[in-house]
């Protein structure tokens, strides 16, 4: 039996600059694999903490028992009856397993249970100390972090995503011997590449993070370093009367590129706000990592936010050097703008013959046909002239071909809509050059115009149909295409905006322009699976059930505004008293109807004249009382009216249930009283397939 003792572990590896982008996913990871392995082995501790910055990443845990507990294993060996002979002898097998065990037999337990009983073996395995494990426990947790390509370095087999410089593991106040991916850990960390290069030697594993910050000029903490670039930058442009412009995934990546943050404010040339601030922000944020400067109506200024990693004796020497980089790429830029500009959007089109959209689908100018095509059929439904459309789509890629959109690919469809106006083009299709991208993401905002929401659908329709149609489908995470992304954007589009469209028309209609034998015979179908089943995902961040999802699909429906309205009547359902029992008698009834002779939908009339029992006749006249009722509301859609009127058919079916024997000897009254089950389910197949629900 240990004592239980308890100290902070400190994890650091040491690297080459890792890369920024994946940082704090890599930093997250590693403390994810790690907690799993304390749990697997099983060593308590009372938290961990997370650093990572561009050389290096570390845990600190805090607390962590020194010890492994004693482990009390079980071993089962054979059979009692087959352990012994019958003059109590123990047999071979008796033997060999006390053998295995090393005792004699007669140190042998017993277990028994219902099954039999059998020779058994307790032991205690007694725990190892925390720090004998560490190194081991480390090598286990880096190896199952996310690297999509491990890299070796001189003449060493271990594989990282950068070559490791050093490790330190520490207990306490003392160092764990050992080595990770081949480095010798030590009791030490490493400051500033250039302000303290040297090693810092640690105290006790608690130091680590001030350590760091007082001597190394490191501020090892993700988060805290992050919150440091953002209030430096608030500050310099508060200053200034302005306020920075902040994107989360800029932040990030510069929180990953610096250790020590410094922000300085820089100036460039205010003729460059003569270009589109689209094209200054993009070289500023995706080039160089600046955070521009805005006014308090969004207006760009002639000033950026630059975060250097060292603190120098003559910041303007900095902050020159950084207006220097920015320079040229601004006149780049402007260059690009000139250029474009000589000519009309409409120039472009010839252009598109020659850039491939995919080797079986033809060029971008054959997809522009071919969502011209299908956007003048959408056009009349949204209230757009289709030839207004057919533009949209003629010039849609334009922008592709530009000299602006080859170098900032980001800026495609935002550089087409500032080309189309300077090309006094229609409004609407000027707003559609770049809605046409909306949404692009999850709570992304929807076209504003007919023109841009006509060819969003359009466009992805295309895209969807064609890629499915030869074969590429989605696998597993594998999707080059982003068809997951394109069928949740036209499901919301149809949804949100919302467009009474059928999603099998829509599909059909595209397939039919493509030539004949490029698309698989079950193109449209299989899209429209796929799509489909997307609805999982698009409600389940509403926190709708799954099983509402496919009770409305069951109806067979493929209007997706419609599919809406009948998920948020059935989620509505299931809040009423008499949704369980309903549920389960639906349930009931489908169960019945598929193991018997009479389809399920109820096909045949009801003989009335066949109806003896007092329920199945109240149950009946209950049934045609409320399709009656339920007419109207079917009609005008509203079903939500029709399943709070359904709700009022439970005491019946209980009756019935209860009273009746459906499947009676006399054929003729078995298969009027299966019919009758059968217009109660159709009765609510006008709205879902409620015997899904759970």
């Amino acid at each position: 039996m240990t004592l239980d003792t308890f100290a902070d572990l400190l994890i650091e590896i040491g690297t080459e600059e890792l890369p920024p982008k994946a940082l704090l996913n890599l930093s997250k990871a590693f403390a994810e694999g790690f907690l799993r392995q304390l749990r697997e082995h099983g060593i308590a501790h009372a938290g961990i903490e997370r650093f990572a910055t561009p050389r290096r990443l570390a845990l600190l845990v805090r607390e962590t028992r020194t010890h492994q507990p004693d482990q009390t294993t079980l071993r089962r060996g054979p059979a009692v009856q087959a352990a012994f002979k019958a003059d109590g002898l123990p047999t071979p097998a008796a033997l060999g397993f006390a053998r295995s065990c090393g005792v004699e037999v007669d140190a042998l337990g017993r277990e028994e249970n219902e099954k039999g009983a059998w020779l058994t073996f307790r032991s205690l395995q007694p725990g190892l100390e925390t720090a004998h494990l560490v190194p081991a426990m480390t090598e286990a947790a880096l190896a199952e972090l996310p690297i999509p390509k491990r890299m070796r370095w001189g003449n060493r087999e271990e594989e990282f995503v950068r070559p490791v410089q050093w490790v330190c593991l520490m207990l306490g106040a003392k160092p764990i011997p050992g080595a990770v991916l081949g480095v010798e850990a030590g009791g030490f960390t490493r400051g500033h590449r250039f302000h303290h290069p040297d090693r810092i030697s640690l105290g006790s594993a608690a130091d680590y993070p001030e350590s760091l910050r007082a001597t190394g000029y490191v501020e090892a903490s993700f988060e805290r370093r992050r919150d440091l670039i953002q209030e430096q930058a608030n500050a310099l442009a508060v200053a200034q009367g302005l306020k920075a412009r902040i994107d989360p995934d800029l932040l990030d990546e510069v929180t990953a590129l610096v250790e020590w943050p410094q922000a300085l404010l820089c100036r460039f040339d205010s003729r460059y706000l003569e270009m589109p601030p689209e094209v200054l922000i993009e070289t500023m944020q995706n080039h160089q990592k600046y955070f521009p400067v805005e006014d308090a109506h969004g207006v760009l200024q002639a000033l950026f936010i630059a975060v250097a990693n060292v603190v120098s004796r003559d910041p303007e020497q900095v902050r020159a050097g950084n207006e220097r980089v920015i320079r040229p790429r601004f006149s780049d830029a402007a260059f690009f703008w000139s250029k474009d500009l000589k000519q009309p959007l409409g120039a472009f089109v010839e252009r598109l013959e020659t850039v491939v959209f995919q080797d079986k689908l033809g060029t971008l100018a054959e997809k522009s046909r071919r969502v011209g095509r299908l956007g003048r059929d959408l056009a009349p439904l949204l209230g757009s002239d289709p030839q207004q459309i057919e533009r949209c789509a003629q010039l849609a890629k334009c922008d592709l071909v530009t000299s602006m959109v080859f170098e900032f690919p980001g800026l495609q469809g935002t550089m087409g809509r500032y080309y189309a106006e300077r090309s006094h083009e229609d409004p609407c299709i000027s707003a559609a050059m770049e809605e046409q991208y909306l949404p692009r993401f999850a709570g992304d905002a929807l076209p504003s115009s007919a023109c841009g929401t006509v060819l969003a659908i359009a466009d992805r329709i295309d895209t969807l149909v064609g890629i499915f149609g030869i074969g590429l489908r989605p696998t597993g995470t594998r999707d080059p295409y982003g068809l997951r992304r394109a069928s949740i954007a036209v499901l919301r589009l149809l949804i949100e905006t919302p467009l009474d469209l059928d999603l099998r028309d829509l599909l059909s209609n595209a397939a039919q322009g493509f030539p004949d034998g490029i698309l698989s015979d079950d193109a449209v179908e299989a899209v429209l699976a796929y799509m489909l089943d997307r609805l999982h995902g698009y409600y389940g961040d509403r926190g709708i059930e799954s099983d509402t999802i496919d009770a409305v699909i069951q109806s067979g429906v493929t209007n997706p505004w419609e599919l809406d309205r009948r998920i948020s009547a059935v989620a509505a359902f299931r809040m009423l008293p008499a949704a369980a029992a309903l549920t389960a008698a639906n349930k009931r009834i489908r169960n019945i109807l598929s193991k018997s002779e009479t389809a399920a939908d109820g096909i045949g009339t009801l003989d009335v004249t066949l109806l003896t029992e007092p329920a199945e006749i109240r149950l009946a006249a209950r049934v045609a009382e409320l399709s009656d009722l339920v007419g109207p509301y079917a009609e005008q859609r509203d079903y939500i009216g029709i399943l709070e009127a359904l709700a009022d058919i439970r005491d019946d079916v209980d009756a019935f249930f209860a009273d009746v024997m459906v499947m009676s000897d006399d054929r003729p009254i078995r298969q009027n009283r299966l019919r009758l089950l059968g217009s109660v389910a159709g009765l609510f197949m006008l709205v879902a397939d409620i015997s899904r629900l759970q």
